[in-house]
């Protein structure tokens, strides 16, 4: 059996869930997740769950919410005054919009309040302050 190490392409099946059990998302009934271990295309610590596993395989992992996708950081949360959004801009609470930054940056952000005057959005990783626990199951190495 091939097991994984640094700079091996793989597939993994995973399932992730918060630490009430509420499951946020899952490759079981999709195409696996395909990375290579060490290009930092996901999470350092999902990454070193896999090295040394054999196709087969499965584990469980927790991940920290520092270690995933870091605090939920209060001044992500931000109101804006409706004056200063275009006219026909008019979003919903529940959807994300996206903004330009002056560095040409796109944000991607939740809006979670809206009124006559303002929109509040939440610029922070949905995922973000949240402890999280991958179950992982390996496929194989590429």
């Amino acid at each position: 059996m091939v097991q994984a190490k640094e700079g091996d392409t793989v597939r993994v099946h995973y399932t992730v869930r918060l630490g009430d059990g509420t499951v946020v998302g899952s490759t079981t009934n999709h195409e696996p997740l395909q990375f290579t271990i060490g290009d930092g295309q996901i999470l350092p610590s999902f990454e070193q769950a896999v090295v040394g596993m054999n196709p087969g395989e499965s584990k469980t992992i927790e991940i920290p919410a520092d270690q995933a996708f870091g605090p939920h950081l209060d001044e992500m949360v931000v109101k804006l005054d409706r004056s200063q959004l275009p006219a026909n801009f008019d979003p919903q609470v529940g959807e994300q919009v996206h903004f330009r930054q002056w560095d040409g940056q796109i944000v991607t952000a939740l809006v979670i309040d809206t009124s006559d005057l303002s929109i509040t959005i939440d610029a922070n990783h949905p995922l973000a302050g949240k402890d999280l626990t991958f179950d992982i199951q390996f496929i194989e190495v590429i």
